[in-house]
């Protein structure tokens, strides 16, 4: 039966974003051919699973670790591109290329809150974060901060029992995205460092009316 003319320009609109796999051999991760990808290595017809079956464990492997993890902290925020361009020289300050007068470098900038999960409100009263990616001629390079200058404890080994007392109760997943809770306000009253950032959290500071608001304290890494 002759195909009509519409089927045939379907064809040819979809045949160039189609790619011919019939050639291709299906491997592992590692690029080892696989034979059978259906039937793990048995002892026997009706034996158990053997541990030396390098496909199956690959293809577990795989499967245990394609969903992306949720971010710990700053798992939700706004971004924008963006282009630096220096107008003025300020070699006597620095010697990196792209802080050159003339040098235009694209760059990505992140805002995010730190208690809450990647489906929370941006309204929180909440410490913000923001870093800044610079696609630089030498790779790139990562501006990082808060827009708070201090902190709630001095010494990193509290940072895990911080961030565990912010966050949501494990039992109700409740409150998210703030630090009403007890647990949050038992870690405060323990740790009397934290009195200073906790006086910068209940000020307008936590809530800035816009992006354009936020004020940055900086911390580099290459």
């Amino acid at each position: 039966m002759k195909k009509s003319k519409k089927s045939d320009l379907k064809s040819e609109q979809m045949s160039q974003f189609t790619i011919d796999n019939s050639n291709q051999k299906l491997t592992t991760n590692d690029g080892v051919s696989i034979y059978d990808n259906n039937n793990t290595l048995k002892l026997g017809k009706r034996g158990p699973s053997l541990q030396q079956d390098h496909i199956f464990f690959d293809k577990m492997a795989h499967f245990d670790r394609e969903r992306i993890p949720e971010r710990v902290v700053h798992a939700r925020g706004s971004g924008a591109h963006g282009i630096l361009e220096i107008h003025e020289d300020i070699s006597e300050f620095t010697h990196a290329k792209f802080l050159q007068k003339g040098i235009s470098t694209p760059l990505f900038t992140r805002f995010s809150t730190v208690a809450g999960f990647k489906g929370s409100t941006d309204l929180a009263r909440d410490v913000r974060g923001f870093s800044v990616k610079f696609y630089t001629e030498d790779g790139n390079y990562d501006l990082v901060g808060n827009n708070i200058p201090v902190f709630f404890i001095q010494d990193a080994m509290n940072f895990p029992d911080l961030i565990h007392a912010v966050k949501p109760e494990p039992d109700k997943e409740i409150p998210q995205a703030a630090s009403a809770h007890d647990t949050f306000w038992d870690f405060i009253s323990l740790m009397p460092e934290s009195a200073h950032m906790i006086m910068w959290a209940m000020s307008d500071r936590a809530i800035p009316r816009s992006l354009r608001m936020m004020e940055g304290v900086w911390c580099t890494y290459i």
